[in-house]
């Protein structure tokens, strides 16, 4: 069964309408996830994954714009767990961020519930577990928030929402992984790429050992598609691509693009992009559906999944569609150069995407982070932003803020790379709430990075070849740079964004390259409103304590009980219509091949 959904189902969750006489206010949507390990053989071997409700990859949160979300999260693993959610913004509410300096791990055995609200926003993302390199074993699942019913998309709505989930894959445990980057390897060319975890077809049989299931998307000749696609894997950029047929970008990490056609698409780690796909093919056979690697010298086969039209004459055959020159670099900054935000169209509120004049805009604060390749550091292998490999801290910072716990951080994360040996430390940036701010990534490793930053989109307005200097601004797009999460930067290059301060919080700025990440090439920036707001979330009522503050942590009595929303003020006086939705049907989230 495909991964189809119609774009506005909600599967198997409880929604609550609050209702004041009449239907008013934002509904909560409910889900109950229990995280575990899994056995599957996604490349012909049997291996320990980590799924969600039996399911690898995990369910989708299908929601709308403003809608509340509670996630009650059964860590059945034998190690500690958090969940990310990657693009989410958590307006006002870093609390629920899913990292380590928000959020105490969720013990082996417990469980804890997320509630956020899906705030103004749209779009396309991925939730995964944030910790101890669980990432390369899954654990992850697509996040799809749809426009409210008053906005229009700016395309016509598609006949289903197809949900691809492509990823290296390597046959190692993620705690073999992780041991291995700790003493100093490198993790090597991938052992093959999933689609949906799923391997390839055998589309080579020298390449491709019989007896591996592979992903099938079923579909309707004539039909447009909404295809949404997720690197979700450690390390590897992928060409995505999809035999005879064009891929009309539409949207990225929740901003409409401006619409253009695309053979292939070279999507980096931790990026999620929207293609409408229109089924306008003969169906004399099924077609490629094809995620290769870029810029790895790699003998092992692409993800391959099948196109099949309802009315094929048969099985795909021959050769995949030709990727692009496989180390062409500029071929990719050219084709990310050319992704523009669609400054007409609305999005999570009826206002043109563009009538945030981004450009126009005073920065107030600079900084420009260099990478460098894992090195020894007082004998630990360690990466560094700007000569700091961070050193996660016991006490979450979020909670070391709340109460006023001195010597857990330093607000003194240098603006640019320190001429001094490198080290460990747990130094943050201190941003100025309502601030703008200028990042440039300076790439000094071999290898293409993304970054990502939690609570916001921002603006990629340049990206090039070389060392950037003050005379690089003269390059940048002052007008419809798109916005997003998670950006690329090339090997001896650098990439500039913008990106407007406006979310009080504590926020997490990072590597999505796992082996990157895991070694210390993170750093959080702390946004603090001088002003008391009174619409800034409070420390949650059922946070974890840990660190400094682990004496104020009561056991869980219950830990397998589901934990609903805290009630909204009032709600003794608001009736509750509640509506139970399951709808099994075969055009939503599903992982059979």
């Amino acid at each position: 069964m495909p991964s189809i959904a119609p774009c506005s189902c909600i599967y198997g969750v409880l929604v609550l309408f609050l209702v004041t006489g009449s239907f008013a206010g934002d509904p909560y949507v409910f889900f109950d996830w229990t995280v575990s390990y899994l056995i599957a053989s996604p490349l012909g071997i049997k291996q320990q994954v980590i799924g969600i409700n039996g399911q690898f990859p995990g369910p989708t949160l299908n929601v709308t714009t403003n809608w509340n979300v509670v996630v009650n999260v059964k860590n059945d693993l034998d190690e500690p767990l958090l969940i990310t959610w990657n693009g989410v913004q958590h307006r006002k509410n870093s609390w629920q961020d899913g990292v380590l300096g928000t959020n105490c791990p969720i013990p082996a055995g417990w469980n804890w519930t997320y509630q956020f609200q899906v705030k103004d926003q749209i779009g396309s993302f991925f939730y995964f577990p944030s910790l101890n390199f669980q990432r390369s074993a899954g654990g992850y699942g697509g996040i799809i928030i749809n426009n409210r019913d008053i906005i229009p998309l700016p395309f016509a709505v598609p006949d289903a929402d197809v949900v691809l989930f492509i990823s290296d894959w390597y046959t190692k445990s993620h705690k073999k992984l992780r041991k291995d980057v700790e003493d100093g390897k490198d993790l090597g060319v991938p052992d093959g790429i999933l689609i949906n975890g799923f391997g390839p077809y055998r589309y080579d049989e020298a390449l491709v050992q019989g007896g591996i299931s592979y992903q099938i998307i079923n579909i309707e000749p004539g039909n447009t598609y909404r295809f949404r696609v997720h690197n979700v894997g450690i390390s590897t950029s992928l060409n995505f691509r999809i035999q005879n047929h064009n891929l009309l970008l539409v949207e990225t990490e929740g901003s409409y693009t401006m619409q253009q056609n695309y053979t292939n698409m070279d999507i980096h780690v931790g990026q999620s992009y929207s293609f409408l796909v229109t089924m306008d093919q003969t169906a004399s056979s099924d077609y490629y559906i094809v995620a290769s690697p870029r810029y790895v010298n790699s003998s092992k086969a692409s993800g391959v999944a099948i196109l099949h039209y309802a009315n094929s004459q048969g099985p795909a055959s021959g050769p995949l569609p030709d990727p692009p020159n496989e180390y062409d670099m500029y071929f990719s900054m050219s084709q990310a150069r050319s992704i523009r935000w669609n400054i007409s169209a609305g999005a999570a509120r009826p206002n043109p995407q563009g009538s945030f004049k981004y450009g126009q805009i005073t920065v107030t604060d600079v900084y420009v982070i260099v990478n460098r390749p894992a090195e020894l550091i007082d004998g630990k292998w360690c990466t560094t932003l700007n000569g700091i490999s961070y050193l996660t801290p016991s006490t979450p910072l979020k909670l070391a803020q709340q109460y006023n716990i001195p010597g857990v951080y330093k607000l003194d994360f240098p603006n640019t790379q320190m001429n001094r040996h490198p080290k460990v430390d747990t130094s943050l940036i201190n941003g100025t709430f309502k601030g703008f701010m200028e990042i440039i990534f300076q790439n000094n490793d071999t290898t293409v990075q993304s970054y990502h930053l939690d609570g916001y989109a921002f603006f990629v307005v340049g990206m090039d070849f070389g060392v950037w200097t003050e005379n690089s601004r003269g390059t940048y797009n002052k007008w419809d740079g798109v916005a997003r999460s998670t950006t690329q930067v090339f090997p001896g290059a650098w990439t500039a964004i913008l990106v407007s301060l406006d979310n009080a919080g504590i926020w997490n700025l990072r590597a999505e390259n796992l082996d990157s990440w895991y070694l210390g090439q993170e750093v959080y920036l702390s946004i603090m409103n001088p002003e008391i707001d009174k619409s800034e979330v409070p420390l949650p009522d059922n946070t974890i304590y840990c660190g400094a503050l682990s004496s104020l942590q009561k056991d869980q009595a219950r830990r397998y009980s589901f934990s609903c929303a805290p009630s909204p003020a009032g709600l003794s006086r608001t009736f509750l219509v509640v509506l139970i939705i399951t709808l099994y049907g075969p055009f939503f989230h599903a992982t059979a091949s």
